[in-house]
């Protein structure tokens, strides 16, 4: 019995959980949980973007989000794609979910840098709950940045795309 709780007690040495953070940087990953009987360790890493754990009802449609407010938090980003940037507004997620630019792996992307959208064009798909919804631009102008990595997860409200206003 004592050879379990010996081999227990090892996983919380300072080294190993510092390998541990080491590889999850390596590898880009925000968190570990590893389990081994009654043992249980948890890290997670902070994120660039903090991320919002909001239960959120579903939402077909978010109405145009006129203001520009949040414009320059995203425009460092988007700020090496156009000189512009920072005067267009922001094409949000409308809904917790994942990303997806295209409808399947084989098709091409909905928009792209340097596409003119309307409020009806389709930009990207936001899957939430095994259902697939298409996301409408709601402003008219010129993509001048993707926010967003395809297959990442989003939150509501988080920037997809710059879109230069009036373009």
């Amino acid at each position: 019995m004592n050879a379990p709780s010996a081999s227990n007690q090892d996983i919380f040495e300072v080294r190993k959980i510092r390998r541990l953070v080491e590889l999850m940087k390596e590898h880009d990953l925000s968190e570990i949980d590893l389990q081994e009987g009654d043992v249980r360790i948890q890290l997670r890493r902070a994120c660039a973007v903090a991320p919002v754990m909001v239960a959120a009802p579903p939402v077909a449609a978010m109405p145009a989000a006129a203001p520009a407010a949040p414009a320059p938090a995203a425009a460092p980003a988007a700020a090496p794609a156009a000189g512009k940037a920072n005067s267009g507004l922001v094409i949000k997620s409308p809904m917790v979910g994942t990303f997806y630019a295209a409808a399947d792996p084989e098709s091409p992307a909905y928009v792209k840098i340097g596409d003119h959208v309307g409020p009806e064009t389709t930009v990207c798909i936001v899957e939430a709950m095994k259902v697939f919804n298409q996301i409408p631009a709601e402003v008219s102008g010129k993509i001048v940045a993707v926010l967003v990595e395809n297959g990442a997860p989003v939150e509501f409200g988080q920037p997809l795309f710059n879109d230069a206003a009036g373009d």
